[in-house]
């Protein structure tokens, strides 16, 4: 009642700070759509400002994703970055879509624009299955990190304030922001998966032994960590896609360009070495011109046997 008075905008804008609660399943799906759509029609260079308005349109109005657009829209005119607008629709867009955008914009950063766009579309889509897994959403996220070199502790950090998480998860990744200097993600992992605390009970033979932290990964990521100790963490993160269905990381497309010249240059340079024979032979004392004489067939060909005479 108290926001009937608030335009759109307003009303989106009015949630308190640090409210990041979860979403319904259409706003992640429209979600998903928004960011492929901005993705595929900014590499046609199309400017933003135009496809923001044109999917604008697009989304369905049951969501509140067109007005977060709108808001989009008005802080790009006015600054000229999507990031700080997302920072300001914290109780819509996670902390960590707003990481991911804001790193993309950042000139000092490696993460492709396009690339940031495809993160979080699969991010998005993955929130659409009616169950989420926290260990499966947080290893995505995290490799995100890894893989294009965004920062552990900023990035930690904005993952940890994820409503998806309850707080044993908030506690540990917020604990791994310090820890990951010194041990291994793959030990992380281990130590507080089921896998653990069955090997624990084994050596101290009690199956009913209490597990002395709380449990975040199953039983079987945690022998996907062990298998992955001492190795680099990309092939864990690879093992537990193949073998969990987690979901997996966007990667840059690799390079198209051929290292062979366009047919047309190659006819152009072939002409200008053809060019510069010449000139270096008539440096040399004269050009040769028997190369470009043509026989004639009329002239060579054999005599008629009835012109012979004995």
């Amino acid at each position: 009642m108290a926001e009937r008075g608030l335009s759109g905008i307003d009303a989106l804008l009015a949630s308190p700070a640090g409210d990041f609660p979860m979403l319904d399943r259409e706003e992640y799906v429209e979600q998903a759509y928004f960011f492929r759509a901005l993705r595929e029609r900014l590499e046609m260079s199309t400017p933003v400002q135009e496809v923001l308005a044109g999917i604008r349109e697009e989304i369905l109005t049951t969501t509140r994703l067109p007005m977060a657009i709108d808001f989009l829209l008005g802080e790009l005119q006015l600054k000229g970055q999507i990031g700080t607008a997302m920072a300001r629709l914290g109780h819509y867009f996670s902390p960590f879509q707003t990481f991911i955008i804001r790193r993309a914009e950042d000139d000092s950063a490696r993460l492709d624009f396009a690339v940031a766009l495809k993160i979080l579309e699969h991010e998005a889509h993955y929130r659409t299955e009616d169950t989420i897994q926290p260990a499966a959403l947080f290893v995505y996220q995290f490799e995100c990190l890894a893989r294009n070199r965004l920062g552990y502790d900023a990035g930690l950090t904005a993952i940890a304030q994820d409503s998806a998480y309850d707080q044993n998860w908030k506690a540990w990744i917020n604990r791994c922001r310090f820890d990951l200097g010194t041990v291994e993600f793959a030990d992380l992992v281990y130590s507080r998966s089921q896998q653990s605390l069955n090997d624990l009970r084994r050596q101290r033979k009690d199956p009913e032994l209490p597990a002395p932290v709380p449990v975040l990964f199953d039983a079987q990521a945690g022998r996907i960590a062990r298998a992955n100790q001492g190795k680099d963490p990309l092939y864990m993160f690879a093992a537990l896609q193949r073998q969990l269905g987690y979901p997996a990381v966007p990667r840059p497309a690799p390079s198209q360009q051929s290292t062979r010249l366009p047919p047309h240059l190659e006819i152009r340079l072939q002409r200008m070495e053809s060019r510069l024979t010449l000139v270096e032979q008539e440096q040399r004392g004269g050009i040769n011109l028997t190369e470009f004489y043509q026989k004639n067939p009329i002239s060579e060909a054999p005599p008629d046997a009835g012109d012979r005479t004995d």
